[in-house]
């Protein structure tokens, strides 16, 4: 015991020391985790040496990230998610399992008779890494963007297809009908009684202790481990029951809070469980190392085939069917749980799993930059991708320039399409209708292009930041444009920047801009524009008016008068 205590000491120190490193040069805090452990193990410094404690320390970290895991998979979400992302996440799991199996079979690697190298493998392949994709993500402020929302509900159907296969996973040795039916029966039961529990009894209980909040979190693990220890009696694995845990709490009205209260701990155990991981690696070998390279070098290939081509065909264009591709193109944390268990399992050697660990790191790594770098790099690709072939949206606005066409000059010009691009041209339509003839919108978003085009509007795909795109919707005739995108959300360009262009082109036109930031009016106009809109001005007018009417007692006709003005409202983007 007091070398477990001593071990978990190490461990937390060494990542933290580490975690400092990464922070500072800004690479992936998993990372720094996994060498920490490796530094301490067996295999490093040696200060750490307890095949036990490694033991505990990995199964307590895995236990507690599959139930935050589960805490975070929204089944709402999953149904409302769409066709796009349900067919996305179907070739991108369905293709790259089977061109995974068959690519490391092809290599020599086993697939029967006990061995399953090839199958984790492929397994471990098609799923991508949340914490790493959220976290840049968030960063660069793309998660409320079309590639975004593909990829966050990809990464959600892949935790879906990981829980899937972590209930086959004990029954890979005796692959029979009859197996296999008694593993769903038990899963059954698992999630039934989860199910039933969380529906009926927990929230009474979280309710009667909501204001508790050591209760709260007593509870929350209490629930935990209890599943786990249930998982365990069916004879399926605690790691599994931690994952049902997680998901059957998630449906009900206090896992925000749960999640809320959970999180330092989660943080607390997914460092033990890296950091043991760490403990487990040995110094690589050319053979591992080769194997390594090969894993990620088909990763990043199978991601473009299998996300890239599925939403080219579903017509997304090659910027929004290039960027999910190049977020996905790394090995999940989720990954290094299935290897995990396929070596506790003995179906997989340690070569295997020590292979797929150092190529988790090396695409950490890689695409932590490529994800930051996204937009330039779909810039990059885009010219050689159509001199391949392929067709963008824009090719048959393309081909009327080049014909000697060009796109007919309207008076209003709106660059980017956000949402208050959107309540504006619905205000067009509820007040003057025949506004709309003189408007063009340019924006590269597919969903805005086939929305706004079906309602008869003229639309341009193209890239606002880009010059060309520029000219070619006719900003140097427009009498009025309109930027309405924040600078959070622009790629490759600011306002700044684009007023600063389009004044180039067109002296005469009056520009009108928007600022998140009080610092940047003043910018705005000295770049040349003639009018600047600040949205948390008009926000907080809005909410002094509230508080107003709450109290001189009129909240409800302030309601009303809301209500009112959102009937019969139909936006592009709503």
């Amino acid at each position: 015991m007091h070398d477990l205590i001593r071990d978990i000491t190490l461990g937390i120190l060494s990542a933290w020391m580490l975690g400092l490193v990464a922070h500072f040069f800004r690479q992936p805090l998993i990372l720094s985790y996994l060498i920490g452990g490796f530094v301490i193990g067996p295999f490093g410094i040696g200060l750490v040496r307890s095949d036990e404690s490694i033991s505990i320390i990995s199964e307590l970290g895995l236990i507690f990230m599959l139930f935050m895991i589960g805490l975070e998979i929204d089944l709402k979400k999953i149904i409302r998610s769409g066709r796009v992302i349900l067919f996305a996440a179907g070739g991108q799991l369905i293709g790259g399992c089977l061109i995974g199996l068959a690519f490391f079979i092809a290599i020599g690697l086993g697939f029967g008779g006990g061995h399953f190298d090839a199958l984790y493998l492929c397994i471990a392949c098609a799923l991508s890494s949340t914490v790493i994709i959220v976290k840049v993500l968030y960063e660069k402020r793309d998660l409320d963007t079309l590639p975004g929302r593909i990829t966050l509900g990809i990464l959600v159907l892949q935790d879906i297809f990981a829980i899937l296969f972590l209930a086959v996973q004990p029954s890979l040795n005796n692959l029979q009908v009859g197996v296999l039916l008694l593993s769903v029966v038990r899963v059954g039961v698992l999630v039934a009684t989860a199910a039933v529990l969380a529906r009926y009894v927990l929230p009474k209980l979280f309710y009667r202790i909501a204001r508790n909040p050591e209760l709260v979190l007593l509870g929350a693990l209490a629930w935990c481990f209890l599943i786990g220890e249930l998982a365990e009696r069916l004879h399926l694995s605690r790691e599994m029951g931690s994952l049902v845990a997680g998901v059957s709490l998630s449906t009900f009205p206090y896992a925000l809070d749960v999640t809320a209260k959970v999180t330092t701990l989660r943080d607390f155990f997914i460092t033990l469980f890296f950091v043991a991981l760490g403990m487990t690696i040995p110094v690589p070998n050319s053979s591992v190392i080769g194997l390594a390279l090969t894993i990620a070098g088909f990763t990043l290939v199978s991601r473009m085939l299998t996300t890239f081509i599925p939403l080219y065909l579903m017509k997304q264009g090659i910027r929004a069917s290039l960027v999910p591709a190049i977020n996905l193109a790394q090995i999940s944390e989720f990954s290094l749980v299935v290897i995990q268990t396929g070596l506790a399992a003995k179906h997989i050697t340690t070569q295997t799993a020590n292979a797929a660990s150092f190529a988790f790191v090396l695409l950490a790594v890689l695409s932590t930059f490529a994800i930051a770098r996204s937009d330039q790099i779909t810039r990059w690709a885009i010219g050689p991708l159509k001199r391949l072939g392929l067709r963008d949206l824009d090719d048959e606005q393309t081909a009327m320039a080049q014909g000697g066409g060009h796109v007919a000059a309207r008076r209003i010009v709106i660059l980017g399409f956000f949402r208050p691009a959107s309540g504006l041209l619905n205000e067009i339509e509820r007040n003057d209708k025949m506004l709309l003839d003189q408007i063009t919108v340019v924006d590269f978003n597919p969903n805005v292009f086939r929305n706004l085009a079906e309602r008869g509007l003229h639309v341009i795909y193209g890239d606002i930041s880009n010059v060309e795109t520029l000219i070619h919707a006719g900003v140097g005739s427009a009498e009025i444009i309109i930027l309405s995108v924040p600078d959070a959300l622009l790629k490759g360009a600011d306002n700044e920047k684009l007023v600063r262009h389009v004044r180039t082109l067109n002296p005469a036109a009056k520009i009108i801009s928007t600022a998140d930031l009080l610092a940047s009016v003043d910018d705005l106009y000295a770049a040349g524009a003639d009018y600047v809109t600040v949205p948390r001005l008009t926000d907080a007018q809005e909410l002094f008016r509230t508080i107003a009417a709450i109290d001189n007692g009129l909240l409800d006709a302030k309601r009303a008068e809301t209500d009112a003005l959102l009937v019969d409202r139909s936006e592009v983007l709503p």
